[in-house]
């Protein structure tokens, strides 16, 4: 009877596990990016479905697009979304959260760069939580005309990093340099491995570089050296980076032959094309991978019958 009750216990503590495991998620758009969040779901992390859905349409911003949507799923059990809003002409990006990825909060225009009145476009905002500090960390690219070294871009396309940090998405620090690699700079996500290791993979925008490149750093704000040789070909940009299993995957908007593509690595030194081993829907256009319950996608899922 022990034996029996036993084993009852382990395949409903195995159901249990199966029913309450994670999804992958990935936050996306289409082009021209007017219409706003979609999202797809994978398993496995390999394999991603698009639920064809906008679940939430931009309001804020000068031209009120929705790019480059990043989402985290916060310790308050929320997920919180940042976007950018306008190709130039804004100096800040667009928060919303939700706690079902349906129902969100009232849209927000953050300004973060209104202290520097000759920005030119806040691009790309990237969300990570930072578990050491407990904070909310934010990066994203900006042109300041003349403030640094440039080589053959224009004045108007010469990028650096930027950063804020929050607690409450009420409150910001002032906006402050985060990455000067020397060259021009945007679409940077930072990954934490393990305390005191952490990798940021970039993009440098420079021409006729225009690929993907690493860097590593001791704390998530940095500082970042080393930055790598590129793992990825010319006009490729919008890394977005989920760990499954040993490896790493980072998928990527390869748009100069219009194609979304991903490499594996386990030390972010060799990469692996993985495109044969991957399915990614199309019109699928970058955004962050991140994880929910699968009650989460049931009610996605419900949404959109």
């Amino acid at each position: 009877m022990r034996l029996f009750k036993y084993v009852i216990l382990t395949i409903l503590i195995g159901l249990f596990s199966a029913c309450s495991k994670d999804i992958y998620m990935f936050s996306s758009f289409h082009e021209p990016a007017d219409a706003g969040l979609r999202l797809l779901y994978s398993e496995d992390a390999y394999h991603w479905k698009d639920l064809n859905h906008v679940f939430l349409k931009p309001t804020v911003g000068t031209q009120k697009v929705m790019r480059d949507p990043s989402i985290v799923r916060g310790p308050d059990g929320l997920f919180h979304l940042v976007w950018t809003c306008s190709w130039k002409g804004d100096k800040g990006f667009g928060y919303a959260a939700s706690k079902d990825l349906i129902h969100w909060s009232e849209q927000r225009f953050i300004p973060v760069m209104e202290h520097e009145p000759e920005t030119v476009n806040v691009w790309a905002p990237e969300l990570f939580y930072d578990d050491e500090e407990k904070r909310y960390i934010i990066i994203w690219a900006s042109t300041i005309p003349y403030r640094f070294e440039k080589g053959v871009e224009e004045e108007k396309n010469n990028h650096r990093m930027y950063y804020t940090t929050t607690k409450d998405f009420k409150n910001f620090t002032k906006a402050q340099l985060f990455l000067d690699p020397g060259f021009s700079v945007i679409d940077a996500v930072i990954v934490k491995r393990k305390p005191k290791d952490y990798v940021l993979v970039l993009k440098d925008n420079t021409r006729p570089n225009r690929n993907l490149k690493v860097a590593f750093a001791e704390k998530a704000l940095g500082p970042y050296h080393d930055v790598s040789q590129p793992f990825s070909g010319e006009k490729t940009e919008g890394p977005s980076v989920v760990k499954a299993g040993e490896d790493y995957l980072i998928y990527f908007d390869s748009y100069g032959d219009k194609k979304y593509k991903a490499v594996s690595t386990k030390d972010f030194k060799q990469f692996k094309a993985i495109d044969d081993e991957v399915s990614i829907p199309e019109g699928h256009k970058h955004g962050t991978i991140f994880k929910a319950s699968k009650g989460v996608l049931k009610g996605l899922k419900k949404e959109v019958e």
